[in-house]
């Protein structure tokens, strides 16, 4: 275990990565935030929940003059949520230091607010490659005084189709940078990448953490007619309280989420369909667990960091091994125990042969017939979700509202062990509450005040 203080980082910031319960490295931050903070490109290959955010957060941070009011770092993320992801860490990782404004560029929202915050001076700027594109031929944004630019999860970005995009984006960056490329697989398209862009990287690959005797592994048989009934008869047999179940379709992503709420199930879906707006709506409800389960394509859920995720169901095998072990991934994290199932026709054997192949341990089948009830009731979630119109724009915080919530203003104060995570977007607050308090403590923020100001808010 290395700790973050053997790196030459300043007291303020060793402080607050302490504050935070940063304690020591983990692998991929050991070994890349030397090279890292010793100036040179970087090309680290590691997973997702492996702490690469933080390695390269601390590295474009400690280049930062808070000063100097221009974008000088930059961070290509593949997917909305990702780069949400990104910004939410890095602007903790910054509160040690003056004032850095960190700005969120991705398409799906107006760029009319974008534009505003970059005329308003921002530090660093995190977004997926089509907007930033489009924000700089409108010459709204500038990379003329960019000291570090950091490609995450470059092999996504490269499957979507966005090496085009990346180049045109980079060649408008000063070639005196630091580049840093995060990927969790070495495509052929990274070469291309690292040939055209980089200058002599260091290489580091960390293995996958990914435990194997802490996430348990089942499979069972379906056939096409009742594949989507058997996501129901496991719910109800395991009653987990967080599930991810991933599909390999949007359409079979909604067919799914349809059968299950018609169920009784509070199941909600995530895919590239959605508007951001609704996308906020979904994370925030599956992160405070008063959604029981996110129906999910791969792309949409990259970068959806939810601690204590109880099961992950594969409703649809993947053709790529890589991609299941990453699925999987999502469950037993941090040394807990996981569990994920897999659901398997007959024409997916030869996906399940790779998968086998690629973990290098045979798959564990279970009888379907054997999944019956072992709870009585519908299986529902711990919290329930209000929604306060306002959020960033209002300068709202989540210290605001666990404030509202827990002072004696306008109802009950109710105990921070009752209030489940708050999450602030753009244009308005989600705050998870116990479902027993749900009503009342809805009715106690339309009647007190959130930041001395009168809100709306209601239940999801």
């Amino acid at each position: 275990m290395t700790a973050f203080s053997s790196l030459p980082l300043p007291p303020a910031v060793l402080a607050n990565l302490t504050q935070l319960g940063y304690e020591s490295m983990t692998p991929i931050q050991a070994a890349s935030l030397p090279v890292a903070l010793a100036g040179k490109d970087l090309i680290a290959q590691a997973k997702t929940g492996s702490g690469k955010t933080a390695a390269f957060a601390l590295a474009l941070l400690s280049k930062l003059n808070p000063r100097w009011f221009a974008v000088q770092a930059m961070v290509l993320c593949p997917t909305r949520e990702l780069a949400d992801q990104v910004t939410v860490e890095i602007r903790r990782l910054a509160r040690a230091q003056d004032n850095i404004k960190v700005v969120t560029l991705c398409g799906g929202v107006a760029t009319r607010g974008q534009r505003a915050s970059l005329e308003n001076g921002a530090h660093i700027v995190v977004g997926t490659p089509g907007r930033i594109m489009d924000l700089l031929e409108r010459e709204y944004l500038s990379l003329e005084n960019l000291n570090t630019l950091v490609l995450d999860e470059a092999d996504r970005m490269l499957d979507m189709g966005f090496f085009d995009d990346i180049a045109t984006v980079v060649r408008q960056a000063p070639k005196e940078r630091q580049t840093l490329l995060f990927s969790a697989t070495y495509p052929e398209g990274i070469e291309k990448l690292a040939t055209q862009f980089m200058r002599e990287p260091q290489q580091i690959t960390v293995k996958a953490a990914v435990a194997e005797n802490t996430i348990e592994q089942r499979f069972y048989e379906v056939e096409r007619s009742n594949r989507l009934d058997t996501v129901g008869l496991l719910l109800n047999h395991f009653r987990p309280v967080s599930t991810i179940a991933f599909c390999n379709t949007k359409a079979q992503c909604n067919a799914l989420v349809t059968q299950l709420q018609g169920q009784g199930f509070v199941a909600q879906a995530l895919h590239g369909d959605l508007e951001q707006r609704d996308r906020d709506q979904v994370l925030a409800q599956f992160a405070n667990r008063s959604c029981s389960v996110l129906v999910a394509t791969d792309v949409a859920s990259r970068g959806l960091d939810v601690k204590e995720l109880d099961l992950v169901i594969n409703v649809d095998i993947t053709p790529d091994a890589e991609v299941h072990v990453h699925r999987i991934g999502r469950t037993g994290r941090a040394g807990q125990s996981g569990l994920a199932v897999s659901l398997a026709s007959m024409n997916e054997m030869g996906s399940v042969g790779k998968i086998e192949q690629y973990q290098n341990a045979p798959s564990v089948w279970f009888k379907r017939d054997e999944l019956t009830p072992t709870g009585s009731g519908r299986l529902l979630p711990p919290m329930v979700t209000v929604q306060i119109a306002g959020g960033r724009k209002e300068k709202i915080r989540p210290g605001d509202v666990l404030g509202a919530l827990t002072s004696t203003e306008g109802g009950p104060a109710y105990t921070r062990e009752q209030i489940g995570k708050i999450a602030v977007t753009e244009f308005c607050t989600f705050v998870g509450v116990e479902r027993s308090i749900a009503k009342d403590a809805c009715a106690k923020l339309n009647a007190g005040k959130v930041k001395g100001k009168s809100v709306r808010a209601r239940l999801l």
